[in-house]
């Protein structure tokens, strides 16, 4: 059910079963009346060969005397006709008026015709692979110019022309269904072919969008094709363009600001260091250490949001290393197992503030941090895991949050800010990588960072 319903859900797989209806019941109809076209050509050409037959008989016998009629009506049979003269009058009824009115028109409108159904004939009947369309006897009843009447009896199709019916489809012409099986294919190319030019640009635009989340400066999309395509890829384009400006200049203010902020906070730590109370020195300068730590912070974090530094192909191996060698020379619990022997392409010193980040965040929380490298398929997948008690389910995403902390773990005394996951992520999310927390079932936090390798 699931299957059928992601087929009916893609809109190439809509135009294409939609276009092959439409088809269908076009060709259907155009068929149809093709065919009733046909059987009604079919039927006339039938019957005027039938009234050429009766036609020659009519006249042959005209034109010869009384003993040389026998002669002519035993002729007739080698046309597939009975025919007999006989003195009664001409019937009424008239069981095949389009006959009737072929034969007129050979012999003129004047001459008496009528044509009745009979039960048996003596001649030999045909039969179709259809029941309905067995021949069935019919006498024709022609007026002489002396009066006496003829009678000709022959085996006509009930549906001259109709599919399956002796002589219904011309000789040497292929089985119908040959070519409804070819039309049905070519038909079906053709459709499958428009329905996925259709759906290519609808493709192309959700392609895009997909990236835009990951990068704001992917290359814009080429502004071609059709009009309507041309006005909604100039429409993603100028939005591109105004997110882009929006979250420069958010940047940039943000930037502006803990930057100037860092001048008077120096000047006022040079202050504080006059305060003769030592008690209240003390702490007025932990206050101040704090706001310069959330300064620094937010300036980082405006930094991952739009950061400048060039891309370039970067050893992970190394890089993990590194980070570890300086969280080990300052002291901190850090081990790394695992290998990926893969390369990235990464800013190296954004990256390098994720990683330290995250390992921080665990050594500083978790008392230690076990880092674990390796490769996942096309993925390098590096494992961070901590000794401490972990985060609530319902909060493992709300951390990423800036200025969020966990009160019972990270209290203003241990220098947290709430920033440092909310940058470990934009610089992932830079990366076009992901970063997961989860409770690891035998304790502790553990992290996952996903990156795309290029080997």
């Amino acid at each position: 059910m699931l299957s059928v319903r992601n087929f009916f859900g893609s809109v190439a797989n809509r135009v294409f079963l939609i276009l092959l209806a439409g088809i269908l019941v076009a060709v259907g109809s155009t068929g149809w009346l093709a065919d009733s076209e046909r059987r009604k050509n079919f039927k006339e050409w039938y019957e005027s060969r039938i009234a050429d037959r009766i036609e020659q008989i009519v006249i042959s016998i005209d034109n010869v005397g009384p003993e040389t009629r026998t002669i002519v009506l035993q002729t007739s049979e080698k046309f597939g006709l009975e025919s007999t003269l006989i003195k009664e009058a001409v019937p009424a009824a008239d069981d095949n008026p389009s006959l009737t009115a072929a034969i007129k028109s050979k012999l003129g409108n004047d001459r008496k015709v009528t044509v009745t159904k009979q039960k048996d004939c003596k001649l030999r009947e045909r039969r179709g692979p259809d029941p309905r369309h067995f021949d069935e006897c019919q006498a024709v009843y022609v007026g002489l110019k002396d009066g006496t009447l003829l009678q000709v009896k022959l085996r006509v199709m009930r549906e001259p022309g109709a599919p399956g019916a002796p002589g219904g489809r011309p000789p040497g012409m292929p089985f119908p269904s040959l070519y409804f099986a070819m039309f049905m294919l070519l038909i079906a190319v053709l459709a499958f072919v428009v329905a996925k030019m259709t759906a290519r640009p609808i493709q192309l635009l959700a392609d895009a969008a997909g990236e835009l989340g990951s990068d704001i400066d992917r290359p814009p999309l080429d502004e071609t094709g059709p009009t309507e395509v041309r006005q909604a890829a100039t429409a993603f384009n100028a939005m591109q363009a105004r997110i882009k400006r929006q979250i420069q200049h958010r940047t940039h203010m943000l930037a502006a600001i803990t930057h100037d902020l860092q001048t008077p906070l120096t000047r006022l730590r040079l202050r504080l260091e006059k305060v003769g109370d030592g008690e209240l020195r003390h702490k007025l300068l932990e206050d101040l250490a704090v706001m310069q730590s959330m300064v620094r912070e937010g300036l980082d974090l405006a930094r991952s949001m739009d950061s400048a530094e060039a891309m370039q192909k970067l050893d992970i191996d190394s890089l993990l290393d590194s980070v570890c060698a300086d969280a080990a020379d300052a002291r901190q619990d850090v081990t790394l197992e695992g290998r990926t022997r893969a390369s990235i392409m990464a800013q190296p010193n954004a990256l390098r503030r994720c990683l330290t980040n995250l390992v921080d965040n665990a050594t500083k929380y978790g008392r230690y941090a076990r880092l674990q490298s390796g490769r996942e398929g096309s993925d390098i997948v590096i494992r961070i895991r901590d000794g401490g008690v972990g985060i609530p389910a319902e909060l493992l995403e709300t951390v990423f949050d800036p200025f969020f902390r966990l009160e019972t773990s990270r209290s203003r005394d241990t220098g947290g800010t709430g920033l440092g996951l909310t940058i470990a992520r934009n610089i992932a999310e830079n990366h076009r990588a992901s970063l997961q927390l989860r409770n690891h079932p035998a304790g502790g936090l553990e992290v996952t960072l996903r990156l795309p390798a290029l080997n």
